[in-house]
C-alpha cells in the first residue's frame, strides 16, 4: 500500500492541489467552477499552473501524481477525452450546503435548470465512456444493477431522506451526513415535483478496483419539469449494488 508523504507537492497552492482533488472524482472544468463558485477562466488557470509546476501535460496526469503522493490509490484509467481547459460557462447560482470541518457538501443549481451534485470519493471517469445513444428508450434492459438503481430513486422520490442515505454505499456515507442528503435533497429535488415518468435508458461499466462502478441512466419527467437525466452510481458492497452518486440534470 502507498503511504502517505507529508506535503505532498509542496510547489502547488492549496487551491491547486483541491482543483486536482476535484478531478479524480469525475470534474472537469465546467463543474469544478460550479463547484467553487468560480469562473472557469480561473479553473484553466489553477489547471494551467499545477501542470507547469509538476512538468506535465495533462491535468489528468497531475491529478494522478497528486493522488499517489497523497497516498490513495490510482485508477487505471480516468476515461477518455481530454480533462483541463474547457470554455466559458454560463453564470451558475449555487445554493449553500452544509459545512463539516471547511468541506463544502456541494448542491449546484445552473441557471434555469435544478442540478444536484453530491461529493463521492470515487474514481470515477471524468468524461462518461462512450456507449448506446442515450436518447433510446431500449437502450438498457433491466438488471440487478439497474434494479437497485430504480428502488433507491424511488426512496427518494417518497422523501424518505434517512433510508435512502442507509442504502447509499460507505464513501457516499463518509462525505455525506443524513442530514447533508435531506437538505440537499429538500433544496434540489422537491421542487422537482412528482414523478410522471422514468425510463431506464443506459447502464454502463465504469473499469475502477476493486470491481468497477455501474452507472445507470434514466430519462425522467417530473410534475415541475419534464425531460430530465438521472444518473446513478453504483459500487458493490457486501454482495449488493449500492447507490454511491447521484446527478439529476
Amino acid at each position: 500500500m502507498t503511504q502517505p508523504i507529508g506535503n505532498a507537492h509542496p510547489e502547488l497552492t492549496d487551491r491547486e492541489k483541491q482543483t486536482l482533488r476535484l478531478i479524480v472524482r469525475g470534474h472537469d472544468a465546467k463543474s469544478i467552477a460550479r463547484h467553487l463558485e468560480l469562473s472557469v477562466h480561473t479553473v484553466n488557470e489553477r489547471l494551467r499552473a499545477a501542470r507547469r509546476k509538476m512538468a506535465v501535460s495533462s491535468s489528468r496526469e497531475a491529478a494522478r501524481l497528486l493522488l499517489h503522493a497523497e497516498g490513495n490509490a490510482v485508477p487505471k484509467s480516468f476515461g477518455p477525452g481530454k480533462i483541463g481547459d474547457a470554455p466559458a460557462a454560463p453564470s451558475v447560482q449555487t445554493l449553500p450546503g452544509p459545512r463539516s470541518g471547511g468541506r463544502r457538501r456541494v448542491v449546484a443549481v445552473a441557471t434555469g435548470v435544478p442540478v444536484m451534485i453530491l461529493a463521492v470519493s470515487l474514481l470515477l471517469l471524468a468524461t462518461p465512456p462512450s456507449g448506446p445513444d442515450p436518447t433510446s428508450p431500449v437502450a438498457a434492459s433491466a438488471t440487478v444493477e439497474t434494479e437497485a438503481a430504480r428502488r433507491w430513486l424511488e426512496l427518494v422520490d417518497q422523501e424518505r431522506w434517512e433510508d435512502s442515505w442507509n442504502a447509499t454505499g460507505t464513501s457516499f456515507r463518509r462525505l455525506n451526513t443524513v442530514r447533508a442528503w435531506s437538505d440537499a435533497s429538500k433544496k434540489v429535488r422537491v421542487p422537482l415535483g412528482a414523478v410522471v415518468s422514468r425510463t431506464l435508458l443506459t447502464q454502463e461499466s465504469l473499469p475502477a478496483p476493486p470491481s468497477g462502478y455501474q452507472v445507470v441512466k434514466f430519462r425522467t419527467s417530473f410534475a415541475n419539469k419534464a425531460n430530465m437525466m438521472e444518473t446513478v452510481t453504483l459500487d458493490r458492497e457486501g454482495g449488493a449494488w449500492r447507490v454511491v452518486g447521484v446527478y439529476i440534470g
